[in-house]
Order: C-alpha cells, then structure tokens, then sequence
C-alpha cells in the first residue's frame, strides 16, 4: 500500500527513523544496513514495506530496492517474521543473504541471532530456486582459501578461459581431490575446457 516515504528526517536511530511528510510523522522500522547507508542530509526517501496485522500497521523502510525485495522473500518462508528478516538484514547484508542462500551456506544463515538450524534449512530450501533465478545467479559456489585453487583459476584467465566455466570446473576438480597441486588442476580443467 505504501511503497515509498520521501520527506523531511525527524528522528534517526539504529532501528527506526521518523520521517515528515507533510506534516504527518512515520515512523519506519529500519536494519542496520539501510542505517548504514542513509544520507547525511535532512531530506531522504525509503522504500517501504507495509505489515498489516489485526494488533497493529508497522512499517519498514530501505534505502535500497534489493533491500525491501529481500525482506519479502524472507518474509515468505514460514517461521521467519518480520523480526526475524530485519535481524538478518542487519547482522549480514543483502549479498551475504543472497549468496548464503544461493550456496546453501547453513552455517552463514545461522550466525543470525535467533536463527536456529531447522530455520535456516527451511529459508534454503524454500528461497534457493528464487534467489538464484532472480539475482541471476548460478549456483553460487562457496570459496574457500585454496591458494593451488586461486592460481590455477588466475592461470586459466591468462589463457583465455572465462572465469566462470573455468570456477565450476576448477571448484568439482578441488572437491575430488583437495590435495591437487596448480599444475595437476590446470591440467585436469583443461581436459575439461
């Protein structure tokens, strides 16, 4: 109902900001990542997202579409309130949620405050397909600090190969076999390229 609030900044905390509006005051609900970014100046503009419930009409506000977009996501997976959604928004951003998600990364998901494993499994499970269609991703490949991984995957782009084939490739050949030197790796992708 209310997509965006644009006026003059009254109150500003961590958790909410109190914007006017012609003269109207909202008090918008806020993570600490849009508080991160929000202007120095008095006059700002939030994208919202309007929760309607029998007890009360609450809102929340974004500095960043991809933002909002996100917190609707999380909003949909059962057991993930709106509470819950904004203490993801702000212990992690939103390309850490999103590529978290992405990767399957249950670990990253349950560093959250009050996000237990069944929820985090629940968010992958429900969110993965939407988020990887949506941000365009593929699968999101979690890096670990392979220095035999990096090199051989800086050698491949000297040689011409793009760096996302060569990523996968790269990443199945150090799952099978972590131990493998620059030299076996690169010979192995280019096998496979």
């Amino acid at each position: 109902m209310i997509a965006q609030l644009q006026g003059k900044l009254v109150e500003k905390t961590p958790t909410h900001v109190v914007i006017d509006c012609g003269g109207v005051g909202y008090h918008i609900n806020i993570s600490l990542h849009t508080y991160s970014l929000l202007p120095n100046t008095d006059f700002i503009k939030l994208f919202t997202h309007l929760q309607v419930k029998e007890d009360a009409h609450t809102l929340f506000g974004f500095i960043e579409k991809s933002e909002r977009e996100i917190f609707k996501l999380l909003l949909s997976v059962s057991g993930v309130g709106a509470s819950i959604a904004r203490t993801m928004l702000s212990s992690l951003d939103p390309k850490q949620i999103t590529n978290a998600i992405g990767s399957a990364d249950v670990a990253t998901i349950q560093s959250v405050k009050g996000i237990g494993s069944k929820t985090a499994q629940r968010l992958i499970l429900d969110l993965k397909e939407k988020v990887l269609k949506l941000y365009d991703l593929d699968e999101v490949l979690v890096s670990q600090s392979n220095t035999n991984r990096d090199e051989a995957l800086s050698a491949l782009e000297v040689l011409g190969f793009v760096r996302k084939n060569s990523e996968k490739i790269i990443e199945k050949i150090v799952k099978e076999d972590p131990e493998a030197s620059v030299e076996s790796i690169i010979k192995r992708a280019l096998k496979i390229l």
